[in-house]
């Protein structure tokens, strides 16, 4: 049977008013997990290039993503595609930003 979950469950358990993520999937062979994320409006995003690949969902919220040093405005229903080793961060985050990030091969825990 699939693992089936609730992305408004999974995101409820993230600290409230700060930006936090946590990994809620991770499928057997490793090729794939996802996390949930929140940046609230206003928030830094620190982020540096990762191992893997990504695949952002933009669930709610509006900000930017600046990938490559190329900015794309991003807002609920957005799907964004960041390559491994690819500096990317969000900026100018105008409203609470809560997105599902696939990885590919799964995120490193150490990442």
């Amino acid at each position: 049977m699939p693992d089936v979950t609730r992305f408004d469950e999974e995101l409820a358990r993230l600290a409230p008013g700060q930006h936090d993520f946590a990994e809620f999937f991770r499928s057997p062979s490793g090729s794939l997990s996802l996390t949930v994320a929140r940046w609230p409006a206003g928030a830094v995003d620190d982020q540096q290039p990762h191992t893997e690949d990504e695949v952002y969902f933009v669930v709610s919220g509006r900000a930017t993503l600046l990938i490559d040093g190329e900015p794309h405005p991003v807002a609920a229903g957005s799907t964004a595609f960041v390559a491994a080793g690819v500096e990317h961060r969000f900026i100018e985050i105008a409203q609470d930003l809560d997105v599902l990030v696939f990885w590919s091969p799964a995120r490193q825990t150490n990442a």
